[in-house]
């Protein structure tokens, strides 16, 4: 999937944060949308680019894909 045509529903900022605040914040983030509903996750920590998909694939959720830009990630999850 190309991350460009996605439209997330919900846009979570964890730009500044450290592990393990992104990954925590997602994990309250996501469980306030419904199925199938996608959650923009905004980062400057690099190890969210192996926690975010490594936690999507252990609970279910599918990892979108990512994007490098202006100095952050940008991280697109689906809600299973």
């Amino acid at each position: 999937m190309d991350v460009e045509s996605i439209t997330p529903d919900q846009i979570l900022d964890t730009k500044g944060l450290s592990c393990p605040m992104p990954l925590l914040k997602t994990k309250k983030a996501i469980n306030a949308l419904n199925s199938g509903q996608i959650l923009e996750v905004m980062g400057t920590d690099p190890g969210s680019k192996n926690d975010l998909p490594n936690w999507c694939d252990r609970s279910g959720h599918a990892f979108l894909g990512d994007k490098e830009e202006n100095g952050f990630f940008r991280f697109f999850i689906q809600k299973g």
